[in-house]
């Protein structure tokens, strides 16, 4: 195994880690479709459970790091995991004290900070759109589903 290659696995096992929510070692097919869409793939719901089942090698419904790691290296590309490593630099860039989410005060500080300060409203909103488990903050699956989202809006793609 080349250098590159155990880079890439690390990275792989980091962002694994960051998509299993309950930290048990494995991904649920929600946690799975996350974790492709925060990587550039999209897959339908249909794909997600295709893929689901022909991931899981052990058959016990979930995918295991290695059943992952099987299924996507072979395409896993630079681009990918360098996305996904400037995804976090911005994310962390928003969550200023550090813990993994982002406040709506952390959003509104960091949006003024680029000239684009937010109203009231603008901000309930973006709030809204990203925090999809409505824990009213944005941890950084939220983010990159909400990243991958907007640019799909913005290039006129369906994100399913």
């Amino acid at each position: 195994m080349s250098i590159q290659e155990s880079d890439q696995i690390k990275q792989l096992s980091d962002i694994f880690k960051r998509f299993d929510m309950d930290s048990d070692g494995s991904l649920t097919h929600l946690e799975l479709a996350a974790l492709l869409r925060s990587l550039g793939i999209k897959p339908t719901g249909d794909e997600i459970y295709a893929l689901l089942s022909n991931m899981d090698e052990n058959g016990n419904g979930y995918i295991e790091f290695d059943e992952l790691l099987h299924a996507i290296m072979p395409d896993l590309n630079e681009q990918v995991l360098i996305n996904q490593e400037q995804l976090l630099e911005v994310f962390r860039s928003f969550d200023r004290d550090g813990n993994g989410y982002i406040t709506a005060s952390e959003l509104a500080g960091s949006m003024a900070k680029m000239g684009h300060p937010l109203s009231y409203n603008e901000l309930t909103s973006m709030m809204a759109e990203a925090d999809s488990n409505g824990d009213g903050v944005i941890s950084f699956n939220e983010f990159a589903t909400l990243m991958a989202k907007s640019a799909a809006d913005f290039l006129g793609l369906h994100v399913a």
